[in-house]
């Protein structure tokens, strides 16, 4: 193993982790420290593509910005569109530049929008143009996923990937959380007429992140692009029917999590403390829930665990109904909350789907007398591949989610029954989709994972 000159970066050459002596000797001390790094670059990523979700609470005539519901569920809709199609080119970009410098980079980009959110936030009359071009911005955060998912995965061997990539995905996710308890806490603190201490907040951070980033991460020359893994799984029927699950349960995670301060505020009129008071607790238990659905899955089968989500998921929508019917605002918030849970228990309970439904193909070929090892690899490309196009479609599910509710709050209505019946509508065809092409899914047998797959990959 050879360190390259630190003039063009910390490169190291020959990483090999599937080698248990040099794991054990080297390793794991490396990427153990490079999977902390990739976590608190993610987090702040994720709090930034979430910003605005906690900004638009802030807006109101009080402070110069006279804009609708309708106004403001575009402004939230902006960064998830943005973050959603940058994932794929930043899954490829991690392959070119390396990871510790395209961290570095991605990392030190969130100036952007924190800036200009700061900036402009304190300026009555701005039009919503701008806004929407600033959260188009930090769309940025977001993509971030992409390039992080994509470097950590090859710092640990097959085995311990399911483990790492939980954690890195996790301590994203809690990015949503957090934005939302800062912002409850300046509310609290210094009012509902500051939205710029939060962006402020996050100034010094993101410096702290990247120079960190700069100081203890490393690029490895394993981080590279398998030539036509992209394009061998846009061909394969199973990337497109597990990007639609996806987009169920990552795209109904971060699309309420965008959302939900604002449909209460929407629904409920409910002042920024209050709203504040309530949205981030739904992200943070869809966050934790993440691993668990992976677990359930190594039990039972991700087809069924996953089944089982969406079920949960009509459920809480139609508690949601009832709640919105009745005017209840207690049985409201335990419907959102039961949404945010059982969407994080399938983000990881469908990803784990992806390799086990490659490996699958990879034993039919074996059977008709492929070479084993040949499959195998080509299962485990494949897979890889998918995670990254899943990742960037489902992160369309959280567009559509804003969109649906812009929509019906917009309509003569004034409430969010219209937009509550088109998510259950989906819901049933994701539900639909499992039990016609995935009902044959046979259940996981614990401790008998492929031998060329990671076990889990609890990821989004």
């Amino acid at each position: 193993m050879r360190t390259r000159p630190p003039a063009s970066g910390r490169w190291i050459e020959g990483w090999d982790p599937e080698n248990e002596e040099f794991w054990e000797r080297t390793g794991k001390k490396i990427a153990r420290r490079n999977l902390l790094m990739s976590i608190l670059s993610e987090h702040v990523g994720f709090s930034v593509w979430s910003m605005w979700s906690v900004l638009v609470l802030f807006m109101s005539p009080e402070i110069g910005f006279g804009f609708d519901a309708g106004e403001k569920f575009l402004l939230v809709v902006t960064p998830t569109l943005v973050g959603a199609v940058l994932r794929l080119p930043y899954s490829h970009a991690v392959t070119r530049f390396g990871g510790r410098d395209w961290t570095v980079f991605s990392s030190a980009l969130l100036l952007v929008p924190a800036s200009l959110a700061f900036v402009f936030v304190q300026r009555p009359g701005t039009p919503l143009w701008v806004f929407l071009l600033i959260g188009a911005t930090a769309g940025v955060g977001g993509a971030n996923f992409a390039s992080s998912m994509t470097n950590i995965t090859t710092f640990y061997p097959q085995r311990q990937q399911g483990w790492a990539l939980g954690l890195n995905a996790g301590g994203g996710n809690l990015g949503v959380a957090v934005v939302q308890l800062l912002g409850l806490l300046v509310i609290a603190t210094a009012g509902d007429t500051h939205p710029s201490y939060v962006a402020g907040v996050y100034l010094p951070l993101i410096v702290l992140v990247s120079v960190l980033a700069a100081l203890r991460m490393d690029n490895v020359d394993a981080v590279r692009a398998e030539p036509g893994a992209l394009r061998e799984a846009a061909g394969s029927r199973h990337t497109w029917w597990i990007s639609l699950l996806y987009v169920g349960t990552f795209g109904s995670f971060i699309g309420y999590g965008f959302a939900f301060g604002l449909v209460l505020q929407t629904e409920f009129g409910s002042t920024p403390l209050e709203a504040a008071s309530f949205t981030f607790a739904g992200p943070l238990l869809g966050s934790l829930a993440r691993p668990v659905g992976g677990r359930l899955a190594d039990r039972w089968g991700g087809a069924r665990v996953t089944l089982w989500t969406f079920a949960g998921l009509a459920a809480g929508t139609v508690v949601l109904l009832v709640a919105s019917r009745a005017g209840s605002f207690g049985l409201f918030v335990g419907g959102f909350t039961a949404l945010f849970l059982f969407s994080g228990v399938g983000n990881g309970s469908t990803y784990k789907m992806i390799p086990a439904v490659f490996a699958r193909e990879a034993e039919g070929a074996i059977t008709s007398g492929a070479d084993a090892r040949a499959a195998f690899d080509r299962a485990r490309r494949v897979s890889g591949a998918v995670i990254g196009i899943a990742g960037a479609v489902g992160a369309l599910g959280g567009v559509a989610i804003n969109l649906a509710f812009r929509g019906a709050y917009q309509g003569p209505s004034g409430s969010g029954e219209a937009a509550f019946f088109a998510f259950l509508a989906f819901y049933a065809l994701c539900a639909a989709v499992l039990l016609t092409v995935y009902r044959r899914t046979p259940r996981a047998r614990r401790g008998a994972p492929s031998p060329a797959l990671p076990r889990t990959s609890h990821v989004g």
